[in-house]
């Protein structure tokens, strides 16, 4: 979502505001991969969320209410700144993640952290970092109401984990030393947003990271990582935005991604993947399949974040040679575009349909809405010359009774950045390669198995690190990792998960 910058120190840090969220369990699925972790996650407003999450006070799905919410949430997060072969591995609890209807395009799963594990429901954000999670609060949300009843989180506590252990100011993991005011003192972080007020803020600890090889065997692996154990969270954080915990996906090296990498436990890539449905798949180390389309990311000095280039638009029959540069972010719901390229991607759709438009609606987010389903193709073509074929460039309006309003292109007119939003990557599986700062691309229903390919990773020599500017933190690559966990000790489902599978059981049983 947001792309933010998070400092494992005592300063704060800018971040963007980050699209609301509600987390929801997920059931329990191993994906077949290659040195990976893997893990499922849905969409907030995908029906098997709804389903379970259910909050009366959210506009009708498909009105055009709904999409005014859900681009009003977009806009919070645009003031940022802008030799062995692994086994794949997922989050021990599964790989399944869910779209969550409530707050934003964002994707969740179900992560176990600590000693006894306990389970998270965290944001998955490409445009952040560090991980965070509700600590010890002072001010965090520990429950929400549903329609089925009190859903409780999980609150970190370091004093409940035996792996646990606060990083001290003269820890790599601390970034900014000379702020402390002894060497031994906690190691601080405060990350404030630009809007709504929005912070979280704590100290550094250092946990474990439960997970497992995403292959027949099942095999545990406790990956020791740097998090921030979040005693304060304030704005949006209370209002439903990540209320239990953000996972970040950036190129820093404090994400999750940098960490695993840098331990040796994966190669430093990735994949997420968005189903039509609004389930989805991560896994990490994985590098895709040898003949996919690839772009270069284009990575700026300050900030970076998964930049990708625009070279070539294509409506139809219309083409239209325009270059440009815009974030590629899973934690926004729709796709923003400045100058030129909104007027030449909406003109150029505008013309090739045949149908009128929609009479102007101000409470509308979209400008360009049609009565009748729009049939026209639209194409990307990257840096390098690879073809994007958007596979669901419309959103669909729809009244109080579910009858379909309008049709409208999912492009919102942006004033600053451009961003490419989750509705463009609807039906395919996105490869985050950061070894060779490539971004690759497949159509997948996030299902079947996919040919993927790993990278050979050396104990001895850990990966380069990504291209930073502001680390959040050092990963300490002398940390011992800790034994893995017995092939028999397979993980059990918390109460939250069984709960939700047998709800979701029971709503596919009446279908």
């Amino acid at each position: 979502m947001a792309t933010w910058t998070g400092r494992a120190s005592s300063s704060n840090s800018t971040l963007l505001p980050l699209l609301v969220i509600f987390l929801l369990g997920l059931a329990c699925r191993s994906c077949n991969g290659f040195g990976t972790f893997g893990f499922n996650f849905h969409h907030r407003f995908s029906d098997p969320v709804t389903g379970i999450l259910g909050y009366d006070e959210l506009p009708q799905k498909g009105s055009p209410e709904y999409y005014a919410a859900i681009t009003h949430r977009d806009r919070l997060i645009r003031g940022r700144h802008l030799g062995e072969t692994k086994t794949p591995l997922t989050f021990v609890y599964g790989n399944e993640t869910y779209r969550i209807p409530a707050f934003g395009h964002l994707h969740y799963a179900n992560v176990s952290v600590g000693t006894p594990r306990t389970s998270y429901l965290v944001a998955l954000d490409t445009g952040s970092d560090l991980l965070w999670l509700p600590c010890d609060c002072i001010s965090c949300v520990k429950g929400v109401d549903t329609s089925h009843g009190e859903l409780d989180f999980d609150i970190y506590s370091p004093n409940k984990s035996t792996t646990s252990k606060r990083v001290p100011c003269n820890s790599t993991y601390c970034e900014k030393q000379q702020q402390c005011s002894s060497p031994s003192s906690d190691c601080r972080y405060n990350i404030t947003y630009l809007s709504a007020n929005t912070s979280s803020s704590g100290i550094v600890v250092e946990d474990v990271l439960h997970l497992i090889t995403d292959d027949a065997k099942l095999k545990g692996v406790e990956a020791p990582i740097a998090f921030g154990c979040g005693k304060i969270q304030t704005g949006i954080f209370l209002s439903g935005a990540a209320p239990n915990g953000l996972l970040g996906l950036g190129m820093d090296d404090v994400s999750i991604p940098s960490m695993l990498a840098k331990q040796g436990l994966a190669s430093n890539s990735f994949s997420m993947c968005f189903g039509i449905n609004g389930t989805g798949r991560i896994r990490f180390g994985d590098n895709g399949s040898v003949d996919q389309p690839e772009t270069p990311f284009y990575v700026r000095d300050k900030y970076p974040t998964y930049n990708i280039t625009v070279t070539q638009i294509a409506i139809g029959k219309s083409v239209a040679d325009l270059d440009f540069y815009a974030i590629w972010d899973s934690g926004t719901s729709f796709t923003y575009l400045n100058d030129p390229a909104y007027t030449q991607i909406s003109k150029s759709f505008n013309s090739a349909i045949k149908d009128k438009r929609a009479t102007d609606n101000s409470d509308l987010p979209f400008e360009y809405c049609y009565t009748v389903r729009p049939n026209q193709t639209l194409n990307l073509t990257m840096k390098g010359g690879k073809q994007y074929n958007v596979i669901h460039p419309h959103v669909v309006l729809s009244d109080g009774e579910g009858n379909i309003l309008f049709y409208c292109l999912g492009v919102v007119k942006s004033e600053d950045v451009n961003i490419i939003g989750q509705n463009f990557m609807t039906g395919y599986r996105i490869i985050f390669d950061r070894e060779k700062m490539v971004m690759g691309w497949t159509e997948s229903d996030c299902y079947h198995d996919e040919e993927t390919s790993t990278l050979p990773i050396s104990p001895s020599k850990s990966p380069a690190a990504s291209p930073t500017v502001y680390p959040e933190a050092t990963v300490n690559t002398t940390s011992k990792i800790p034994s893995a966990s017995s092939p028999s000790d397979s993980p059990k489902l918390n109460s939250f998960t069984c709960a939700l599978l047998m709800v979701l059981s029971a709503i596919f049983a009446t279908v």
